[in-house]
Parts: structure tokens; C-alpha cells; sequence
């Protein structure tokens, strides 16, 4: 798959252990770095950690799911989390460097995660949760085909795994897409 930014291919494949050290960073810069320029930053809403080794290495080898690691000429660029959940599939984690947001790179994980959904696993909708403060991001996957539930889900206070929230009204939108 080609994006715009660069005329090598996106190169997919299943992290593994070996990896987890590059994906906490990657994780880290496109969700908490206020410096590093990404348009998916939620410093503004929550300071502290994203995730940290130990969750993402239980990504890495739990059951029933996958961890993409995404790279161009051996760099990786993005990343997200695929579990699957009966007859649907949770999408998760998903991280693209800063510095290479808005070249179309997350378009094509997106894209890469529903294919692995629907054909490889038989995922008739792909579901995620998504902190309702981010209308941009909401605004994104909703031209992605992606659609609002309703479904309010509390934000987990107190536990800091999640980061540590800046203000009392955090919580979650559950998002849909059939795959069919």
C-alpha cells in the first residue's frame, strides 16, 4: 500500500515481544507528547501514562488478538490492537508517529485492521471506544463509515494505567462499523 508522503510501501506485520519497547514510545508520543506536533494528542484531557511494557507486552501475546506494528524501510510508524470479541472486533491502541500524521498512514492501518477483521477472522463489525472530548477524532472515523452508539462508558478514575485526568468528565463513546 502506498501513501502520500512516500513512495516505499507500508509493510504490516504482527508485533512481537522484541517490539514492545518501540511501541510504548510510539504510543506515548501520539497520545501524551504536547510537543510533538500530532493532531491525536490527548495531553490537553490526560497527563501521565498511555500504556507502559507490561500492558503492551500482554497485548503482544494474549489470545484472540494482534498487535500491528506498521513500518516503512524498516521504521515504525504506526501501530494498533485487534481483539476479537465473538462476531465482532475491537479496534485499540492505535498510534501513528506525530511526525507523519496526516500523510495517510492512518488511513491505511484502518483499512488494514478491517481487512484482517472481516477476512481473516469473519468480524461482521469492528467496534472502538473513543474519550467523547474528542469530536476531531470522533469527526475521523465517522467519515471512516464509523458510527456513534450512544453507548457512554465511564472513564476509569483512579486507575493511573490510563493516564491521570485533567478534568472530572472524561469518559467513552462506544463506535461502530459493519464490515460486511
Amino acid at each position: 500500500m502506498q501513501t502520500a508522503d512516500s513512495a516505499s510501501p507500508l509493510a504490516f506485520r504482527t508485533a512481537g515481544l522484541a517490539d514492545v519497547p518501540a511501541v510504548v514510545a510510539l504510543v506515548e508520543s501520539a497520545y501524551r507528547d504536547e510537543g510533538a506536533g500530532g493532531w491525536t494528542t490527548e495531553a490537553h484531557l490526560l497527563g501521565g501514562q498511555r500504556t507502559d511494557p507490561q500492558g503492551v507486552a500482554e497485548a503482544v501475546t494474549a489470545e484472540g488478538g494482534r498487535l500491528l506494528a506498521v513500518e516503512r524501510d524498516g521504521e515504525l510508524l504506526a501501530c494498533c490492537l485487534l481483539e476479537r470479541r465473538g462476531t465482532s472486533a475491537y479496534f485499540g491502541m492505535f498510534s501513528v508517529r506525530p511526525d507523519r500524521q496526516g500523510g495517510g498512514i492512518g488511513r491505511a492501518v484502518l483499512a488494514e485492521a478491517e481487512r484482517i477483521a472481516r477476512g481473516e477472522w469473519g468480524a461482521a463489525v469492528m467496534e472502538m471506544t473513543v474519550i467523547v472530548q474528542r469530536e476531531d477524532l470522533i469527526a475521523w472515523y465517522e467519515r471512516r463509515g464509523y458510527r456513534r452508539t450512544g453507548e457512554i462508558l465511564p472513564f476509569p478514575y483512579g486507575d493511573e494505567r490510563f493516564g491521570v485526568p485533567r478534568r472530572p468528565d472524561l469518559c467513552f463513546e462506544r463506535l461502530v462499523k459493519p464490515l460486511a
